[in-house]
């Protein structure tokens, strides 16, 4: 008998914060192939798209298309991002369709400066707006507060930690109960991840946080395990490490993908954590990534393989 392992989840988040960082639109159908390739796998969270202004974020046109395209598993969460009360508007009317997002993302950043620049207002009429759309969203969907910027900002330097904890505070009192924490630009360290997560942990012990990393400066693995440690069992990650601020808008330098989604679930597994997902399928989705992007990707395992994972046997008893 195998000793039950503990359960963690990750959001494989690809088709959304991976292909919005692309210079080219990949056609629904890939979009589609991908997501039932990440649903086979069994990743219980999946980013499928975002609601964003067309005009600004023309990636995502299609993101009822997409919706309607896809096969969905079994108590598969769906999501959406949101970052204005027209894009809830939209998922509200692919949800009345039969098609659409069964989880939806609401964003603030921790700074002004990045609120401009992202979001195109300020932080207090976006927290206004917040408001307005977790109030129409309230029990269609399950709802995911993001915070971007939430460890250093590339216009404003360092985030006081106590501006993040208002926020979680913020978004549990709009009934929000996930909140991601996004290392937008990869500025977080080990240290001060452990000391936030446990600090929300302490303070918003309502909310169930999310690590987001980005990989900007090689940190993004090594933050998701300091995020472990002090009790994090939920993460966003990438297929191949890619990702970043939409193509048209940038606020940063350098590499700004995500956290490589083969690389997490490694890390995890060997920690003795139970992903639940199917190793096999996962490589087969990483391959999928590649081939449809046409490139070799920054995962480093899937270049090496799972290793000793692939010969153990990680079926919980």
């Amino acid at each position: 008998m195998t000793a039950m392992r503990e359960r963690v989840q990750i959001c494989e988040c690809f088709a959304r914060d991976g292909l919005q960082h692309e210079p080219i639109a990949l056609s629904p159908a890939d979009k589609i192939a991908l997501i039932d390739a990440f649903t086979r796998a069994g990743f219980p969270r999946i980013e499928a798209t975002s609601y964003s202004h067309p005009k600004h974020v023309p990636a995502f046109a299609d993101a009822s298309e997409v919706l309607a395209g896809i096969h969905r598993g079994e108590g598969v969460y769906y999501k959406a991002t949101c970052p204005n009360l027209r894009a809830v508007e939209r998922a509200l009317r692919d949800a009345d369709a039969g098609f659409g997002a069964n989880e939806l993302s609401l964003l603030v950043s921790a700074t002004e400066s990045h609120t401009e620049r992202n979001l195109m207002t300020n932080r207090a009429e976006q927290w206004r707006r917040v408001g307005e759309m977790a109030a129409i969203a309230a029990g269609r969907f399950r709802l995911i507060g993001v915070i971007s910027m939430t460890f250093g900002c590339p216009f404003e330097g360092a985030v006081d930690a106590g501006v993040v904890i208002d926020d979680v505070k913020r978004f549990a009192a709009l009934g929000v109960t996930h909140v991601a924490l996004g290392d937008t630009n990869g500025h977080a360290t080990p240290s001060a991840v452990r000391a936030l997560f446990r600090r929300i942990e302490a303070e918003v012990p309502e909310v169930t946080s999310i690590a987001h990393f980005h990989d900007s400066r090689g940190a993004a693995l090594a933050n998701c395990l300091a995020a472990l440690e002090a009790g994090c069992r939920f993460f966003d990650s990438a297929f191949g490490g890619v990702g970043g601020h939409p193509s048209r808008i940038s606020y940063g330098d350098g590499f700004t993908g995500n956290a490589a989604t083969e690389d997490l679930v490694h890390l995890l597994e060997c920690e003795g954590f139970a992903t639940g997902l199917d190793l096999d399928r996962v490589m087969a989705a990483s391959r999928l990534c590649e081939e449809k992007l046409g490139r070799e990707l920054e995962s480093r395992v899937a270049r090496a393989g799972f290793g000793l994972l692939d010969a153990r046997n990680l079926q919980d008893a």
